[in-house]
């Protein structure tokens, strides 16, 4: 149906960078697309994102419609380390399937992952733009260190129960989900660009490979809109979607989200739509300083010369 090999390696060449550490003034959420950010929320941040959202489904050969609605919920929390981040993410979905001579209900988690994130690389950890006080065109040219990508790897696992309508097998099965992460913010830093390459049910009998690509615009302090590519590739299941939406931005720790979706087939075809909001509590958190390579050099010729002072000292 589509290339997935060549839209993945094409991808990485065309991600840039965010200008951040990994906490922020204000809340950064995943919602309202399906990708994930490199960043973590910080040490001791708890962030809660979660929605409803409405499914329709038809199937042209094997001749059915279907209607429902779900709930979903990432739960994530800072833990150990600045740059780590746990998460869960939890799907609730309840569907009627009407074939021509019967109507099935389902509802199950069709999704249940438990994992952690953890930031590897932060191009902008001690960088500092240099301003070029006589140009004002140096200043204003393209800026390269945009194109290096934050990257970050995500590694869980699914857990799915037995008899589950929505799984491919009757059994329970625990099966390992693993993602790379890549993120960059472009231009005046109000455009953000996410790509994550995800290998998913690794151990079953139906293992997935897919990308998200995700593009936000920040258009004011409380509003952003995004658009979303999302490619699934496996033996069970295939398909290309796209997504679009806006948040609102209600205050610092609070946002509220809508978004719809739609895909290019219809085996079956697909449109669903949802709300949500975004919650995190903050009050425990501690700011950390990110140096900058000037801060730690002098840092480092301080500590030198005071040693040096000391066992001149000692020596007299």
């Amino acid at each position: 149906m589509f290339n997935i090999k060549k839209l993945l390696l094409a991808s990485v060449f065309l991600i840039p960078t965010i200008q951040y550490g990994q906490y922020t003034d204000q809340i950064n959420s995943n919602r309202p697309g399906e990708s994930m950010s490199a960043f973590a929320v910080g040490k001791t941040v708890i962030q809660v994102e979660t929605g409803v959202f409405g499914i329709k489904e038809n199937h042209d050969l094997l001749r059915y419609d279907a209607n429902g609605f779900g709930i979903d919920m990432e739960l994530r929390y800072g833990a150990f380390l600045e740059n780590l981040e746990f998460i869960a993410d939890i799907q609730y979905l309840n569907e009627t399937f009407n074939y021509p001579m019967q109507v099935d209900d389902r509802a199950d988690f069709k999704q249940t992952v438990l994992g952690a994130k953890y930031l590897i690389y932060d191009p902008n950890k001690g960088y500092k733009k240099e301003v070029n006080i006589y140009s004002w065109k140096a200043n204003h040219k393209f800026n390269w260190h945009q194109v290096i990508p934050a990257v970050a790897v995500f590694a869980g696992a699914n857990f799915t129960g037995a008899d589950n309508p929505f799984y491919f097998s009757p059994q329970s099965e625990i099966s390992p989900k693993v993602a790379l992460i890549l993120q960059n913010h472009l231009g005046d830093g109000s455009w953000v660009f996410v790509g994550n390459v995800i290998y998913n049910y690794i151990t079953a009998d139906y293992p997935s490979l897919s990308y998200i690509l995700t593009l936000t615009k920040g258009i004011n302090d409380h509003w952003s809109a995004f658009v979303e590519n999302q490619g699934i590739k496996s033996d069970f299941y295939s398909d290309a979607i796209v997504r679009g939406g806006a948040a609102y931005l209600i205050n610092k720790n609070l946002q509220v989200d809508a978004s719809i979706s739609t895909n290019f087939k219809d085996t079956p075809s697909l449109l669903y739509g949802g709300v949500g909001v975004s919650w995190r509590y903050d009050g425990r958190y501690k700011e950390v300083h990110l140096k900058s390579k000037e801060e730690e050099a002098a840092e480092k010729m301080a500590k030198k010369t005071k040693t040096k002072k000391g066992f001149k000292k000692t020596k007299k």
